[in-house]
């Protein structure tokens, strides 16, 4: 009777490839080995040059939007997961995202009243939109008002009744988010990408980057935000591989238009990534249509990336040598084109520049005022948030001789100077909406406080941000149905002072003539000099006390 019970441990242990035995309980041994098998990337640039790559560019792989993915190559599986396996077995059934995981502690899900519909099929590029029905429309109708009530709590108690409504979702993290509580800020953030991933239409594909979405249409800016605000959350988090993913997502939804202008930010992740072979690649196949080098970031982030990738010991010798080649152009390139950053990010990096580059006047004060307001906002936005990147040693020492060629070059007057001058001056006069959306939603305060004064004056929410001037709307508010709007500012100031008051009288819905015009007008003046006759009645003066008796008589009414 003992024999099957030994077959059956027999059968409990299994032999890998290696010849090795793994117990079916050592799960982190098993992914760790699933990993190297599926995994391209363990080691860094595996996969060698760009031009190896046939994959679409702004290609997105399911497991790197997975942060756990990512921080168990960093930290190894048990360190991420501990004892969370174990548990997930006795839960209940959840649907699988690729997005975000739902957590136990988020509300029961139920259909929202989103829905995503395929508008159109173009040169191989699919169209679609998110649709909200009527129940949702009036939910929508509902978050207004309690976001114009200048009140959180109302979006909370609407949240308490529509758990999943994507706007309150958003607004109600960015009160969390400046109340410090970052923890409740991102759990909101990927509840609202989990209610619109569970309305994405059957064949919406996140990965194949032929998928857009129109940001005119307000349905559809939710989504864009969303990840937007997401991919913040896990570059903050120390998970710039799925950043970058989530920003090449977002790129891929319109990457001609780029309404968050992710082009901005998509270098400095690529940097933190050690992705230096994508970032190469997109410089070399958008800048001929793009002009990625009149951005400042790419201007200098692109030969920082050819320096790192010339450090490689790894890769053969000549494309080490191809890349410092190209590193030393672009980086010489960048700094007559943008003298303005140099001295900004050498302070920022705590670096005392040598005497010829301080004294010099190309890469001094002036070079700082003079620019335009809009390359001002451009270059603060690079040097606020990529500065970090520079501080390394071997950085500075790689950049030092270039900024010496480039002053020989100035007082040689060589014509490429004085091309990138003349091109500043032309260039960079205004900045276009979604520059500012940017800027405003990344938070840069170097950046922000280069911002015009025509989008700090005015009221800037974070469910939707500078909405764009030609947007296509499917539904309208209505209109408010109560009576003081229509009122004179003098009846309103009345009413302030006198809440009963009503110059207007009863408004009159039959069509009255001239004769009954007249008459309610003379019966709002009269109703108006009896209130005021009733207001100056009420008004009592009290003397003051006199000076023999300092204290006075009592309390003044």
């Amino acid at each position: 009777s003992n024999k099957p019970r030994k077959k059956k441990k027999k059968r409990k242990t299994k032999k890998n490839s290696a010849g090795e035995t793994v117990e079916d309980n050592d799960l982190e041994d098993i992914e760790s080995l699933l990993e190297r098998i599926e995994d391209p990337r363990l080691a860094p640039q595996s996969q060698g040059g760009v031009s190896t790559d046939s994959r679409p560019l702004l290609y997105v792989e399911h497991r790197n939007l997975n942060p756990e993915n990512e921080l168990k190559r960093y930290f190894g599986a048990r360190a991420v997961l501990g004892d969370q396996r174990p548990r997930q077995r006795q839960r209940q059934y959840v649907r699988s995202m690729w997005l975000t995981a739902p957590k136990n502690t988020w509300p029961r899900y139920s259909k929202t009243g989103i829905t995503m519909q395929l508008l159109d099929t173009r040169r191989g590029v699919q169209h679609f939109t998110f649709e909200h029905h009527r129940e949702y429309q009036q939910v929508q109708f509902k978050f207004l008002d309690a976001v114009e009530s200048m009140d959180p709590n109302n979006i909370v108690l609407l949240l308490q009744m529509n758990p999943y409504h994507v706007d309150s979702l958003l607004q109600l993290s960015d009160v969390c988010r400046m109340q410090e509580d970052q923890e409740m800020a991102r759990d909101l953030i990927e509840r609202a990408l989990y209610s619109l991933e569970c309305a994405f239409h059957p064949v919406f594909s996140l990965t194949s980057g032929t998928c857009r979405l129109d940001y005119r249409r307000p349905e559809n800016r939710a989504f864009f935000l969303a990840l937007f605000k997401h991919l913040m959350f896990l570059e903050k988090r120390g998970c710039p591989r799925t950043a970058l993913e989530f920003c090449k997502l977002i790129l891929s939804l319109d990457p001609e238009d780029d309404p968050l202008c992710v082009l901005l930010l998509i270098d400095f992740l690529s940097l933190r990534a050690r992705e230096y072979t994508f970032l190469t690649r997109l410089f070399q196949e958008w800048e001929s249509h793009r002009n990625l080098s009149q951005l400042p970031n790419f201007a200098f982030s692109v030969p920082l990336a050819y320096f790192f990738l010339s450090q490689q010991e790894e890769r053969p010798e000549l494309e080490r040598s191809q890349a410092r080649e190209r590193a030393a152009r672009l980086i010489q390139l960048a700094l007559i084109m943008f003298p303005s950053v140099l001295m900004p990010l050498l302070d920022h990096c705590s670096v005392q520049p040598d005497a010829r580059v301080a004294s010099h006047p190309f890469f001094g004060l002036n070079a700082q005022i003079s620019q335009s307001p809009a390359l001002n906002q451009l270059t603060s936005l690079y040097v606020g948030r990529t500065h970090a990147l520079w501080k390394d040693p071997a950085v500075m020492a790689w950049l030092e001789p270039h900024a010496h060629e480039v002053l020989r070059m100035v007082d040689a007057r060589d014509a490429l100077v004085q091309e990138a001058e003349h091109k500043r001056k032309i260039r960079y006069q205004s900045a276009p909406r979604n520059i500012y959306r940017h800027i405003i939603l990344s938070e840069m305060k170097e950046a922000t406080a280069a911002l015009p004064l025509e989008v700090t004056s005015q009221p800037v929410m974070g469910f939707d941000p500078l909405p764009p001037l030609d947007s296509i709307v499917s539904y309208t508010r209505p209109e408010r149905t109560s009576h003081p709007s229509n009122e004179s500012t003098l009846s309103l100031f009345f009413r302030s002072l006198l809440p009963n008051f009503n110059l207007q009288g009863d408004i009159r819905h039959d069509g009255d003539d001239e004769a009954g015009a007249a008459q309610d007008l003379n019966q709002g003046v009269n109703r108006l000099m009896a209130a005021m006759r009733d207001m100056l009645a009420n008004i009592q003066f009290q003397e003051p006390p006199r000076e023999d008796n300092p204290e006075g008589d009592g309390d003044w009414d």
